[in-house]
């Protein structure tokens, strides 16, 4: 190609002067939508965040800081980069999410979104890198990977408008859109990987209704729904995943199609799975597989016409005179931005793409690129759903005056009354509920938020009590606190239309040590649980 050379290359690439051209709309509606989804994320986590990691939760952000400067002294700031390094008290960890929360909305309104955008980052970030077992979900690694890269994706200024001045560069396209096929293609890559038969021989959907972390009752209802649906979706879900995701890379109406395939696939996933707001944000990486021409159409009359007002054409402005100086240094700041956008945008591609091909040859050279970026979890590797859950476990608190009457701590959201029909929360994450899903499929020495949580309850701990939807014991703890394992299974619709019911349930035993509050404050074991085996 004539002309060619490494700093056109370079400019083609990086420079949002030779940016992409047609993507002005999708891009103005994903960065609403993700302005929407960090809204999400910290409007949830505003009425958990003290119960979860205050200085009085069930795993203080305070004490797992400090354990990480005496072990690795000054190294461990990068290895939790969180603003909870100078204070971890109440008024920080809500001040993080008011601030995100503001600036999320700011965000929506498309003032200073590079600004906004690094706000929010840094403060869901804050939580992530103190949050221990409450931040180990994939989904916290794709918000932190698409904030980070929509920093050089958006465009500059304090109002932009729709962006015409400040194009996006096409790195900076590319990698949203390879992030949401690496969502999609590592999932299906971790589903053959990962060796469970139920995908090999199309059963990995049987259940998947009932047995996820927070179903919907419109699970309820398509997990009543024949085999051959169930088997169907299971090879849909691995055709889209392996095959499909292809066409995000091909040409303009392939990856228009594909948009118009996985759409309302996300939208069936939301409506009958509570995964908080992953599929959200999957739906809005998909929307930038769309362009200017497709969606324009399709907008309301006054965005359209503000719209179709920046294409016209407008008056130069003639720069004022400046100093020699001032304007040689003016001129390598631009090339500056490109060195540093270069350079960032091309080691998320090459941590990423590196992890991508791990999957199915590990290699153990080069790593250090890929390490160095762990901790702020901006070049993540994915895999939903490789092994699918054979069963439904709760475990469930309970406490006691006496050792003989024990009353139940009612939880916001989990499966708990068979009478209740399971909600629609998504995209609000309920992260203690969550968890305690996971725990019910491990024993309770891998999961010390259990225990924890016993001890908090029997101190009557305020902050850990507000994630329960109420206290059975307003006026004073109780002396005995337990923890129980029950198994769950949706009904049968002749015995919903019998019984009223949604959930039938089996009380399995003791899934922790039962503890007791001492006359003189202390807390002791009063009952062991069995041994177990860890559940699937």
């Amino acid at each position: 190609m004539s002309g060619w050379s490494p700093a056109s290359a370079l400019r083609w690439l990086f420079d949002p002067e030779h940016g992409a051209s047609g993507r002005l709309i999708p891009r103005w509606i994903f960065l609403r939508a993700l302005g929407l989804i960090y809204y999400s994320a910290f409007f949830s986590l505003l009425p958990q965040i003290r119960g979860l990691i205050g200085p009085h939760g069930i795993l203080p952000a305070g004490e797992y800081l400090r354990a990480l400067a005496e072990r690795f002294g000054h190294t461990a700031y990068w290895y939790a980069p969180t603003l909870l390094w100078f204070s971890s008290n109440a008024h920080m960890l809500t001040g993080i999410c008011w601030a995100g929360m503001i600036a999320s909305v700011l965000l929506v309104l498309n003032f200073w979104p590079r600004g906004m955008l690094a706000i929010c980052l840094v403060c869901f970030l804050s939580f992530v890198s103190a949050a221990q077992d409450f931040s180990a979900y994939q989904s916290d690694g794709m918000l932190l990977e698409a904030g980070f890269i929509s920093l050089f994706f958006a465009p500059a200024g304090f109002r932009p408008g729709w962006g015409e001045e400040n194009r996006p560069s096409r790195a900076s396209l590319f990698l949203p859109v390879w992030e949401c096929f690496r969502i999609y293609f590592e999932s299906g890559v971790a589903k053959i990987m990962g060796g469970d038969p139920q995908w090999r021989n199309f059963t990995a959907l049987d259940e998947y209704y009932q047995n996820g972390p927070l179903p919907t009752w419109i699970g309820w209802y398509m997990q009543h729904l024949p085999h051959l649906f169930h088997a169907a979706t299971a090879m849909g879900t691995l055709t889209l995943e392996l095959g499909l995701a292809w066409m995000m890379f091909l040409p303009r109406r392939l990856h228009i199609l594909c948009f118009l395939i996985i759409t309302p696939w996300q939208i069936g996933i939301i409506l009958s799975a509570n995964y908080t707001f992953l599929n959200y944000l999957v739906l809005a990486l998909g929307i930038l597989l769309l362009d200017d021409r497709f969606v324009l159409p399709w907008l309301p009359r006054l965005m359209k016409r503000s719209y179709l007002t920046t294409k016209e054409a407008k008056p130069l402005n003639v720069p004022a005179p400046e100093d020699k100086w001032r304007t040689r240094l003016r001129a390598q700041v631009p090339g500056l931005k490109i060195a540093v956008t270069a350079g960032m945008l091309t080691w998320i591609f090459y941590a990423t793409l590196a992890q991508m091909v791990w999957m199915v040859k590990p290699w153990p050279r080069w790593t250090t690129p890929v390490s160095a970026l762990e901790p702020f979890r901006i070049a993540n590797r994915y895999g939903l759903f490789a092994v699918m859950t054979r069963g439904r476990y709760e475990i469930e608190f309970q406490g006691s005056d006496d050792g003989q009457t024990w009353l139940i701590y009612p939880f916001r959201f989990k499966p708990q009354d068979p009478s209740k029909a399971p909600g629609i929360y998504a995209p609000y994450q309920p992260r203690f509920d969550w968890n305690l899903w996971f725990a019910s499929l491990s024993t309770w020495r891998q999961e010390p938020i259990v225990v924890r949580t016993e001890e908090s309850l029997l101190r009557g701990d305020a902050d850990v009590l507000l994630l329960f939807a109420g206290n059975p014991f307003p006026h004073s703890p109780p002396r005995q606190v337990r923890a129980v394992i029950w198994q769950y299974w949706f009904t049968t619709p002749a015995e919903k239309r019998s019984q009223g019911t949604w959930w039938r349930r089996q009380q399995l035993g003791l899934y922790a040590p039962t503890l007791e509050r001492q006359p003189d404050g202390r807390i002791a074991v009063l009952e062991w649980p069995p041994a177990m085996e860890p559940r699937e």
